[in-house]
């Protein structure tokens, strides 16, 4: 169990935050993060310290013929709750991304499979916006290229709310689909493949560009077609040299697609920075859950049988519907749940 010291530390550092942001001292901003940040910890503290004196509080009655036999009973149940919040409290105290709590940059891209796959990428597109949806996130669209038949060649979307990067990080990689497309007359299934990154934005402090290493291209947006069509020179597109990073927004304000495009060569210069180190972090042990690697195929959706499968975790799921409809809570939660745990085990908790 973890020392009664270090739960003593934590507490008095809350109790500190909270005694500072009272009297208007400091950084009332980084001051608020860590106190939000420690707030669960020391609730699932105090619950064990309280259980732990009410142990000790009963043990003494033991001594008293006439309440021993109710101090008994309580012991009973008081120690059954132990090892419940001894648990609480280790995954507590895991060591937490600071990216967790961020908006995030959600990229679709069709991979093997044709027209079927950019069909497939477009249904990941809207399974993630109805998620988000749900949860009363915010997801806009800021690239999109669309395929003739509706699919989607590629996508970027910015998606923000409580929590967004700690839920949907676990769904960087390979999604692959075995149905029976729209565009085969036959009725054969095939497997088709589409890749999803999903980057958690970076913030100013980050990530510094200098100038100098940022070429600026404006340029003719194109669409699908019809509606889609954009015929201002308003789009942007930014290559950053040194890393060969290319992006492009395509919104009528130029202005504003500089500044979107921006913000996307900014998170995802954060997102490799964020990769070396967990490469680095990582290069001793075995590969896990969230290790990020986008090559990696981490899920099958199979229409024919209604079933989505996680390879990562093995978990299957016959809610192919639901699932596709955004309903992705109980593999997000799975997919949580498996990443403290190997957590835990390395902290040998």
């Amino acid at each position: 169990m973890v020392p009664m010291d270090r739960l003593q530390q934590i507490a008095e550092r809350f109790e500190y935050l909270e005694a500072k942001m009272a009297t208007g001292g400091g950084d009332i901003a980084a001051l608020g993060r860590e106190y939000s940040e420690l707030r669960p910890v020391v609730e699932e503290i105090r619950t064990y310290r309280q259980v732990l004196d009410d142990i000790e509080g009963a043990e003494a009655m033991l001594d008293d013929p006439e309440m021993k036999a109710l101090a008994e009973d309580e012991l009973h149940a008081l120690r059954d709750r132990l090892p419940g919040l001894e648990a609480a409290l280790q995954l507590a105290l895991l060591p937490k991304d600071a990216a967790d709590a961020r908006p995030a940059m959600v990229e679709i891209r069709p991979g093997t499979g044709g027209e079927e796959a950019a069909l497939f990428a477009a249904d990941l597109l809207r399974m993630y916006q109805r998620y988000s949806e749900a949860r009363g996130w915010t997801f806009d669209i800021i690239e999109e290229q669309q395929s003739e038949l509706g699919g989607i060649r590629e996508v970027v979307a910015h998606v923000k709310g409580a929590n967004v990067f700690a839920r949907l990080k676990f769904e960087s990689g390979v999604h692959r689909v075995q149905r029976v497309p729209e565009t085969e007359s036959g009725g054969r299934i095939h497997t088709s493949a589409a890749t999803v990154a999903v980057l958690p934005e970076a913030e100013d402090v980050d990530i510094q560009i200098d100038a100098n290493d940022l070429r600026i291209d404006t340029m003719r947006s194109s669409g699908a077609g019809g509606q889609h069509v954009n015929t201002t020179d308003s789009a942007v597109r930014i290559t950053h040299i040194p890393s060969g990073i290319v992006v492009t927004s395509s919104e009528k304000s130029q202005h504003r697609n500089r500044e979107i495009a921006m913000q996307v060569l900014k998170t995802r210069l954060f997102d490799l920075e964020r990769q070396r180190v967990d490469s680095e972090r990582s290069a001793n042990r075995a590969a896990q859950v969230g290790s990020g690697d986008r090559s990696e195929r981490i899920r099958t959706y199979n229409f024919p049988q209604g079933r989505m499968t996680d390879h990562r975790i093995n978990l299957t799921l016959y809610k192919l519907d639901q699932v596709m409809q955004g309903d992705l809570d109980e593999v997000i939660d799975a997919l949580t749940a498996d990443a403290q745990a190997t957590m835990l085990a390395e902290m040998g908790a």
